[in-house]
């Protein structure tokens, strides 16, 4: 995944934390939400970094539901959204 450390570099996600990414790019919705949802639920530390092909809209209000903070950067062909707990 060339570039997301640079893309990261430009949020206020925490950068002592590791990160795990998940590239939904491929995946049909609704998959995008769920999988990363789910990959949510297990994140006790850290940052996920989705890669998307889109702004994932439907995605925010969930994050603000659970407590999660959140920021997007939106690149040519990609969307990278860190998600970390607040």
């Amino acid at each position: 995944m060339s570039g997301i450390d640079s893309l990261l570099a430009e949020t206020n996600a925490p950068t002592t934390r590791i990160h795990e990414v998940l590239d939904v790019r491929d995946l049909p919705p609704p998959e995008p939400l769920t999988r990363t949802l789910e990959t949510l639920a297990d994140l006790d530390e850290g940052v996920l970094v989705q890669v998307n092909d889109r702004v994932p809209q439907h995605l925010f209000p969930r994050l603000n539901e659970r407590g999660f903070a959140y920021e997007a950067v939106e690149r040519d062909d990609r969307v990278v959204t860190a998600i970390w707990r607040a």
